[in-house]
């Protein structure tokens, strides 16, 4: 199969029974992709395909051929900065574990995406797909409306 991930292209022969998590962790080496529940229920495992945001626990890896991916890896720029919903995940602490962080990363780039100035209760619905046990959602919930402010937010 073939597929794009963060910009680069890849072929990779792989079993048609293996999930897509587990080829972007062991073939590809993003380990940013993490494997919580294993049933789509916790959103750690989110990426985006084809620029929307999936489980990637749901997958099976064939499905991932021809399209465009995502991970966590795909957020910092050429020189390694980091991205800026990722600078203020880190300002407003909505990272404490950080087990979570990486599909709250990739659902809030979505949500901004597609509205950039969202209210409170927006951000809190679409993160309510994704669970985390340390921050009790405040700081997370923070950091994606600090990253909106004035409708700038560039979520590429």
């Amino acid at each position: 199969m073939r597929c794009t991930v963060n910009g680069t292209s890849h072929r990779l022969d792989v079993e048609p029974r293996r999930l897509a998590v587990d080829v972007l962790r062991e073939n590809l080496g993003l380990t940013g992709t993490h494997a919580g529940c294993e049933h789509g229920v916790c959103g750690a495992c989110t990426i985006l395909l084809d620029g929307e945001p999936v489980r990637s626990c749901l997958l099976f890896a064939p499905q991932l051929d021809g399209r465009d991916v995502r991970t966590v890896e795909g957020l910092a720029g050429p020189g390694d900065e980091l991205h800026p919903l990722q600078q203020s995940f880190g300002a407003h602490h909505g990272l404490q574990c950080g087990f979570c962080t990486p599909g709250m990363l990739l659902t809030a780039l979505d949500l901004l995406g597609h509205n950039p100035t969202p209210t409170r209760d927006e951000v809190r619905e679409a993160l309510s797909a994704n669970l985390c046990r340390c921050t009790g959602y405040q700081q997370i919930v923070d950091a994606v409306m600090d990253s909106s402010r004035g409708g700038a937010f560039d979520c590429t």
